[in-house]
């Protein structure tokens, strides 16, 4: 379970939200909504304690996640704006090493077939500079595919992916919450999943 209570997040004199209270439990899809400029970025951020809130808390399973340090980061898969991908690494190696560090077992087969999956066949041993910003994007999505962690937090995770990729990304979503994760995403594109059982919170009105 994550619990949000009185969030309080500023940018410079500018407040973006406050007084917010909500939570997510397993199984559940939240999708953050609102105009450019509102705190989708700062807030989900801020649950994956990158940023500090100006006041209230963020407990994951009943604790403070600054208290859980490390305890919580384990639980947790973020996908931000930039890929957070190396481009003299290859895509397995760059897999490889988000997987380690994600504390995820991924051996080499494992590996390749993220990849492939993710639609990425040919492309496996190429440093990812030489990737098209889509094949980058799809590379850095492959993570989802090895991950075991119970919370993803993903910020615009459809931006430059084609329609295949998009689909696929729906049903990598779809597949954590049936199982019991937790997903909290923004987005600005019109996506079937987003539309269907997920719960909505709006910043900014």
């Amino acid at each position: 379970m994550l619990q949000v209570a009185q969030l309080e997040c500023r940018r410079g004199d500018r407040l973006l939200f406050s007084g917010l209270d909500f939570e997510v439990g397993p199984g559940t899809l939240l999708h953050v909504r609102g105009r450019n400029g509102s705190g989708k970025t700062t807030l989900l951020r801020t649950l994956c304690g990158l940023y500090t809130a100006d006041h209230g808390e963020v407990h994951w399973r009943g604790k403070s996640i600054r208290a859980l340090g490390e305890d919580y980061r384990r639980d947790l898969l973020y996908f931000g704006h930039l890929n957070g991908i190396k481009g003299d690494l290859t895509g397995v190696e760059n897999l490889r090493l988000a997987a380690t560090l994600d504390g995820d077992k991924a051996d080499t087969r494992t590996v390749w077939a993220a990849l492939a999956r993710i639609g990425l066949a040919g492309f496996e041993d190429i440093p990812t500079r030489m990737l098209s910003q889509g094949q980058k994007k799809r590379t850095a999505l492959a993570r989802l595919i090895l991950s075991r962690a119970p919370l993803w937090i993903l910020d615009e995770p459809f931006t430059a992916l084609d329609t295949d990729a998009v689909d696929l990304l729906q049903l990598l979503i779809a597949d954590q919450v049936a199982g019991g994760g937790l997903v909290v995403l923004t987005t600005h594109q019109e996506v079937p999943l987003t539309s269907g059982q997920a719960c909505h919170l709006d910043l900014g009105r």
